[in-house]
């Protein structure tokens, strides 16, 4: 089990990877900023294929430009986001924003053809660095392809790979880092105890702390448990009075997911769920956070305007008006993402759903080895997160446990006991999930004078970037 590894991390205890994997010294390195100091300047190809994507590449880009002695430059692919810090965009990234089994065969032609004017885009660039964020289906395959072209090539870019694969949820996960090795780098991770077991199977690897951590840092929010600054930046009452809502009104956020398959199959179990309960709220309103994808938010804005219920949408992408909007609501029905962690972080009692067609959840159930799917449940090994999976993800089921759990009662106390559990397993998940002293000891960050109190993720990661290197020699 996962909570096997972090433990293990956590004494010290290496286990039986430390008598047998060794890792594999370069033969010979080029750093990306050596390149950039030839070039005069700094190449960075990026992809990144969802929203989660966006915000940590947009965010390492940004740190690139802080970080980096020589003007930089971006192509790629990318969001909105990423457009804003510099992006020359090949083309959008909704084309790349399918998950599953099932769901992405109707978009393979679309999905190899992409692949193909990706490559393409990349070698014409000539970056010193290519730097993919998550999405492993399309990044590993562009990473192999470019290492082939630039196969035997003084120039060869160096890859890196942001977010590491979920090896440790599937069975023979680890044994699939071994193959990495040919055509990545280096590897930046979001979960402690994954740069360790990457470092294990020969992979250079550094953990820069988990992406939710730098939304702490925008709010103002101290996640040190001895410290006295524990309030976020975050206005509730303000937010109910600027749309309309009253004080005494129950809110239930809803968070279908950013990608259009999960919205359109998630979406209307949420709103079906929540009509279940209008009966017993007499003043009941939906809070719709819109994830910052442009099919995403045509579905949601074509659908409310059938709905019976008061909804307030607001843009997924703005941090301020997303917590506030937590900030104003009474619980949430999150499908499992990023959005979970947000929740932990705002202090939002939530359910996780999820449904899938049933090829991708018969690929779940049988070739993972977890019990649960949400990350705050697998780090801690337990339930502190109600789940509803799968064929059991009704919109009955998700009212019951709305109802029973007292997350929704407008005019009596809630559940204190309840919230209370979620919120100290909560402090305990982001206590977890911040970086270690060694990871912020880069030469780049002591170079550039910044201190270690704003050294957040994207700055790790940037630093990190540019002190990565070529690892091994081109094979011809």
């Amino acid at each position: 089990m996962l909570l096997r590894v972090i433990g293990a991390a956590r004494r010290g205890n290496h286990g039986p990877w430390r008598m047998t994997r060794t890792v594999t010294r370069p033969l010979s390195s080029r750093a990306v900023i050596d390149m950039a100091t030839r070039d005069g300047e700094l190449r960075v190809f990026l992809v990144a294929g969802e929203v989660s994507g966006d915000s940590i590449a947009s965010r390492l880009m940004a740190s690139l430009k802080k970080l980096s002695p020589y003007p930089v430059r971006f192509a790629g692919v990318g969001g909105d986001l990423m457009r804003r810090e510099g992006l020359q965009r090949i083309f959008p990234m909704e084309d790349l924003a399918v998950m599953g089994l099932w769901e992405l065969l109707p978009h393979i032609i679309n999905f190899r053809a992409r692949l193909k004017e990706t490559v393409e885009a990349a070698v014409s660039f000539r970056p010193q660095v290519v730097v993919t964020v998550d999405s492993k289906g399309f990044s590993f395959r562009l990473l192999k392809q470019l290492n082939d072209v630039f196969r035997g090539e003084k120039d060869r870019p160096v890859h890196v790979h942001y977010v590491a694969p979920s090896f440790w949820a599937w069975k023979g996960g680890e044994r699939r880092l071994e193959r990495l090795r040919q055509f990545v780098d280096h590897i930046l991770c979001i979960l402690p105890f994954e740069a360790e077991v990457c470092r294990w199977n020969g992979l250079a690897a550094t953990y820069v702390g988990h992406p939710v951590l730098e939304d702490a840092l925008h709010l103002d929010l101290d996640l040190d448990p001895s410290s006295n600054k524990q309030k976020m930046r975050r206005n509730g009452d303000a937010f109910r009075h600027e749309h309309g809502l009253s004080p005494g009104a129950t809110v239930i956020t809803l968070l279908p997911g950013s990608r259009l398959q999960e919205v359109t199959r998630m979406l209307p179990i949420y709103l079906q769920a929540v009509q279940l309960l209008k009966d017993s709220f007499a003043d009941l309103s939906i809070i719709i956070p819109v994830a910052p994808n442009r099919d995403v938010e045509a579905y949601i804005n074509r659908e409310v305007q059938s709905w019976s219920l008061s909804a307030v949408l607001i843009s997924g992408a703005s941090l301020d008006k997303k917590y506030n909007a937590f900030s104003a609501s009474s619980a949430a029905l999150c499908t499992s993402g990023t959005g979970v962690m947000e929740l932990q972080l705002a202090g939002l009692s939530c359910v996780v759903a999820y449904q899938a067609h049933f090829l991708t959840e018969w690929l779940i159930q049988y070739k993972t080895k977890l019990n649960f799917i949400s990350l705050p449940n697998i780090i801690l090994n337990s339930a502190v997160i109600p789940e509803v999976l799968f064929r059991a993800c009704t919109s009955e089921k998700l009212a019951t446990i709305l109802s029973l759990c007292g997350w929704l009662c407008s005019r009596v106390v809630a559940d204190d006991s309840v919230r209370d559990q979620q919120a100290s397993a909560a402090q305990k998940v982001l206590e977890l999930l911040r970086p270690p002293s060694e990871s912020i000891s880069s030469s780049v960050l002591r170079e550039s004078g910044l201190s270690s109190a704003i050294c957040c993720p994207s700055m790790i990661a940037a630093s990190k970037t540019l002190d990565a290197e070529l690892r091994r020699l081109d094979q011809s």
